[in-house]
């Protein structure tokens, strides 16, 4: 039933928002002299509507439902939006063999629903509520595969009287989206079925380019069943983020977190984790060059042993001519490992709350113990459609650590080998961008096992087959 349901939402949302594609695709000239509609933003929570208070704005279908106003004036009003993601994801001998065979492949729903409330008072409230769906998976369903329905995001936001001069001043209570920079660290979980949320007191404060978020939180856990979410009494995070958002020169994040976990478990052992980290990320796009680095050390406690550890990562890319559709990338990334699980120090690096899909769909290794090497090439053949190959090099850092998955869940032992390269994996990734409400995705993916999986075996190699289809409003 809630299959069925669910293909019905599917196909009204995709009519209703292919009857404005024509719109989309050649704005008319009124549209054209007010400006564009904006895109929909990773974090749906930061999209200001208030511009369609101007009714020589509107034009999309969905506009009805994006300003809604409750009072005379016009500062007052609600917004609505939501997604669909229907995904079809094949796996041949995922994580090298150790899961059951999936002959079939299987389906992937999710459906978020939001509602955005802005007062003249500068108080805000906004609910999200998701479901996640997965059907057909040999072995079921994996943690962020499923939650049948639940509360993602209920918050209070309220914004200090604005004044003659800035800082804004805002104060968020209650669960919310966390998601700073590029995503290496704090994250919302975007490519899995289920995003991440926190149960969160936050403030944040803008002036000028500047922002800078201070927050005490715990992660909220992804339940299987019907508003069972609860939040992680187990782990905490909690820190000071600020961003300088560029205009002629570089951007630059600066910040610190803290970290708590109970029974932690490295290729060290298992013991109560506290780190805290501190780091710093320059980003910057100048004529035909881009590049995006970050730096981050780690200290702190694991049991009766200190925390070492830290992490340098980097993504440049070079457009082949001014102005091209063509870029040239390379990505590569190391992240410190434990050099030896006896002398009292821990030294893998811990990547918190990483985005899911860290290096890409298929690759179920993350960002602890290792060493990558990630060259790409990106390219739009032709209008609304983009085409990704990338090739990554995956290796350990330290011999006497293991191999995590993306969560820092321990996939292998290091113990019994020296082997440090774990394998190699190309992928093409293509995009068509129907209009502003819909994208096609297409993956395909295949990693093969390097020295280190084949001396713990199962070393199978991995095929991936992906496509999915996303409605946004």
């Amino acid at each position: 039933m809630v299959n069925r349901r669910a293909r019905w939402v599917v196909w009204l949302l995709v009519v209703f928002a292919m009857s404005g594609a024509g719109a989309t695709a050649q704005e008319s000239p009124e549209a054209t002299a007010t400006g564009a509609k904006p895109d929909y933003k990773l974090l749906r929570d930061e999209e200001d509507w208030s511009f369609l208070s101007d009714p020589g704005r509107k034009g999309d279908p969905f506009d009805a439902v994006k300003f809604v106003p409750i009072a005379s004036h016009g500062k007052s009003f609600l917004s609505f939006g939501g997604e669909v993601r229907y995904q079809y994801e094949r796996f041949a001998n995922e994580q090298w063999g150790m899961e059951p065979i999936d002959d079939d492949g299987y389906l992937l729903q999710r459906y978020m629903l939001h509602a955005d409330l802005h007062t003249d008072r500068g108080l805000r409230l906004f609910a999200q509520v998701k479901s996640g769906i997965e059907a057909g998976r040999t072995g079921g369903p994996r943690p962020p595969d499923e939650d049948r329905l639940d509360l993602h995001q209920a918050y209070v936001e309220l914004q200090a009287a604005a004044g003659s001069s800035p800082p804004r001043i805002r104060l968020r209570v209650g669960r919310q989206e966390l998601n700073f920079g590029s995503g290496r660290l704090v994250s919302v979980r975007e490519g899995p079925n289920v995003r991440q949320s926190f149960d969160a007191v936050r403030a944040i404060v803008a002036q000028d380019r500047w922002r800078a978020d201070a927050f005490v939180s715990r992660p909220v856990t992804t339940m299987p069943a019907s508003f069972d979410d609860q939040y992680d009494r187990g782990r905490a995070l909690w820190g000071v983020y600020a961003t300088r958002t560029p205009q002629a020169g570089p951007g630059i994040d600066v910040y610190y977190l803290g970290y708590e976990r109970r029974n932690a478990r490295f290729d060290q052992g298992v013991a109560d984790e506290r780190r805290h980290s501190v780091g710093v990320r320059v980003w910057h796009a100048a004529d035909a060059f881009d590049v995006n680095t970050e730096a981050i050390a780690q200290w702190g406690a694991f049991g009766e042993s200190r925390i070492r550890a830290w992490s340098l990562a980097s993504d440049t890319g070079y457009r082949l001519q001014q102005g091209s559709n063509m870029r040239v990338g390379v990505r590569a990334d190391i992240t410190s490992g434990d050099r030896d699980r006896t002398d009292g120090t821990l030294g893998t690096f811990n990547p918190l709350f990483p985005k899911g899909a860290y290096f890409g769909l298929i690759a179920p290794t993350g960002p602890l113990n290792h060493i990558d090497i990630h060259p790409s090439l990106a390219f739009t053949p032709r209008r609304a459609w983009t085409v990704s190959t990338s090739w990554l090099f995956f290796w350990r850092t330290q011999s006497d650590d293991g191999l995590y998955g993306v969560p820092g869940n321990l996939l292998r032992s290091g113990e019994g080998t020296q082997e440090r390269f774990i394998g190699h994996s190309p992928g093409v990734e293509v995009i068509w961008q129907a209009n502003r409400h819909i994208a096609v995705t297409a993956d395909v993916a295949r990693f093969s096992a390097g020295a280190f999986l084949h001396e713990l075996s199962p070393a199978r190699q991995i095929t991936y087959v992906a496509t999915w289809t996303t409605v946004k409003f």
